[in-house]
């Protein structure tokens, strides 16, 4: 439900409307919009029809919510979401770039990258600890001390960490050791796992189903704002198509109908989608243009030799081009990338 406020309202008559959603226990959040402030409402709304919501000074209109994701509308929160993780903020006016390889080989290969794409401008550092593979005898990840090499690259370098967690099990373990949860692909849809990471607290960055359309998509999304984590991104990562020349199709336009349609940040991962490194920078530079939040990008010192998708990891020097190119385009939509400090703990920077 939508509470939709006279623009003359005052602020007492707002706050006396938000002090009855408090008494009932609504979980709601309150937006300020050119024409006025706005609360989207949850839970037993015919409790506000009893205690006449509608008759409350300073309401102009009660209306119910037109799409099944509710949370997740801009019909809830007509403002955007900016989740804040440590000193960096996705969404809003940055673009932010989150860059690492698929996976954690090594101490020597993550330290390495981190470095590098540090230098660069990324402000987050992705790697994968857990690794789900089409093939059960396709390298599954280092675990547990994939995770601890993840998390000592971050208190070397300041950066932020994003790292996959596959299974309920692992909840626990991965919060411990990292900033942001990824719920991959193929887990988007696993509604105990979404579930779990939102009871976590930490923020999400949810990735699309390979053939999962954008309601769809959002009612995920909705899973994790249902448990009171309003801390979710969204990944746009290519879908299944009729398409064979690259390894998905990526839906570019699924930037701007997700703005529309959600209060949520999307972010966009050309990596996985083109599967071709060839094909990430110039995806790269259509998210930017298309109003992506950020980019997840893999990058590893030796893409031939690599234990997970070498073929669609950029060197370091690839990954020096991409953000010396989506920089100024950002910044001709009126953003900036979002870049850790030069000076940052312990990097020696």
């Amino acid at each position: 439900m939508r509470i939709v406020f006279r623009p003359q309202a005052t602020r007492a008559q707002i706050d006396r409307v938000e002090k009855l959603l408090q008494q009932l226990r609504f979980r709601y959040r309150r937006s300020q919009t050119a024409d006025g402030t706005v609360i989207g409402v949850v839970g037993d709304t015919a409790l506000l029809t009893e205690r006449h919501v509608q008759d409350m000074p300073g309401v102009a209109l009660v209306a119910p919510f037109t799409v099944p994701y509710k949370q997740a509308s801009r019909e809830y929160s007509p403002s955007s979401t900016v989740v804040q993780v440590g000193p960096v903020r996705i969404g809003g006016s940055d673009v932010v770039v989150m860059a690492g390889p698929c996976s954690v080989e090594s101490h020597e290969g993550l330290f390495a990258v981190a470095r590098r794409v540090k230098a660069a401008g990324a402000s987050i550092l992705r790697g994968g600890a857990f690794k789900p593979r089409t093939s059960p005898y396709s390298f599954q990840g280092l675990g547990r001390e994939g995770l601890e090499l993840l998390r000592a690259a971050s208190d070397a370098t300041g950066m932020v960490v994003v790292t996959e967690v596959m299974d309920t099990r692992h909840v626990d373990l991965v919060a411990q050791y990292a900033d942001i949860l990824q719920i991959g692909a193929r887990n988007v849809q696993n509604f105990d796992l979404l579930r779990e990471v939102g009871a976590s607290g930490k923020p999400v960055l949810l990735k699309r189903g390979l053939m999962t359309t954008i309601e769809e998509y959002l009612l995920c999304a909705e899973y994790i704002l249902a448990t009171g984590n309003e801390q979710v991104m969204l990944c746009e990562r290519g879908i299944r198509t009729f398409e064979t020349v690259t390894r998905n199709t990526l839906d570019v336009c699924a930037v701007p109908v997700i703005h529309r349609l959600s209060h949520l940040p999307i972010l966009v991962d050309p990596s996985h989608a083109t599967g071709e490194w060839r094909y990430v920078l110039p995806m790269a530079r259509a998210a930017v243009a298309a109003g992506a939040d950020g980019l997840m990008i893999e990058v590893h010192p030796d893409p031939a030799n690599a234990f997970s998708d070498g073929p669609q990891s950029l060197t370091p020097e690839h990954f020096d081009q991409l953000m010396r190119e989506v920089a100024p385009m950002a910044g001709a939509l009126g953003r900036k990338l979002d870049r850790v400090p030069i000076r940052s703990r312990g990097d020696g920077a």
